[in-house]
């Protein structure tokens, strides 16, 4: 809901449904139009199209296009930390999908040998179907009711599962990561959700853009004391990147 964003998120909001709208008149394609109208941005009318009102989290699928590549590096950094033969947990997101297809096509985390198999818990629909389709690694997919917006699943049914298990590490994506407030998602569902692999895991890594540190959001996930590494990008600044390591948090930059 608009009430849960800061004036930023509003601007940005508005700013992509510019973009759309710009994106019609360069295009000037049907198909374009009719992918637009798949996407829910857009609104089919008599001899054109207008742009959806977005008041909130704006769809996977759409998001996924902005900053492909820094996601990439971001996600290649995190799949880094991963060994063969661990249990991960991974949440969802536009940036965890890029973490699941740089775990997915390492050859050494692809091996069903005795004790070498990765195991994988999540509560995206979209990580799991990528490792699906692009690897022999187990999964395991938490219960709960979809959120169209980022595919996860939430609430108790997936908590049912969740408190039953034990990750050897958690890769989860942030809404916002800050020295004294913590880890924190815009959505409630999403949040306890995060929270609950958190209380099931040795080591909690966040996967954080830089503009989502030193912010907040509405729900908690953890404190930071919980947290051991930190993976960003390389526009973090100095100062940020160094309150972190005080506080006890690596930080891995790509």
């Amino acid at each position: 809901m608009v009430g849960r964003r800061t004036q930023g998120d509003v601007d940005r909001v508005h700013a992509e449904q510019g973009q759309v709208e710009g994106d019609l008149v360069q295009q000037g394609s049907a198909e374009r139009a009719d992918q637009l109208a798949q996407q829910q941005m857009i609104s089919r009318t008599r001899g054109g199209a207008v742009a959806n009102g977005v008041s909130y989290d704006l769809p996977l699928r759409y998001k996924s296009a902005k900053h492909s590549a820094e996601k990439q590096r971001i996600g290649a950094a995190a799949a880094a930390l991963v060994s063969p033969g661990m249990v991960v947990g991974l949440n969802g997101g536009t940036t965890m999908t890029e973490v699941a297809r740089a775990l997915a096509v390492r050859p050494d985390l692809n091996t069903v040998g005795e004790g070498a198999q990765l195991t994988v818990v999540t509560n995206a629909l979209n990580i799991a179907n990528e490792l699906l389709v692009r690897s022999r690694m187990k999964i395991v997919v938490a219960g709960g009711v979809v959120r169209p917006q980022s595919f996860e699943l939430v609430g108790p049914l997936g908590g049912a599962l969740l408190r039953e298990v034990t990750l050897d590490i958690v890769l989860l994506g942030v809404d916002a990561l800050d020295v004294a407030l913590g880890a924190a998602a815009h959505h409630e569902g999403e949040a306890a959700m995060n929270a609950m692999m958190v209380a099931r895991a040795k080591r909690v890594v966040i996967i954080a853009d830089s503009s989502k540190l030193g912010g907040h959001a509405f729900a908690r996930v953890c404190p930071i004391d919980r947290i051991e590494t930190l993976v960003t990008d390389s526009g973090v600044a100095p100062d940020i990147a160094q309150s972190f390591r005080e506080a006890g948090v690596a930080v891995v930059t790509a």
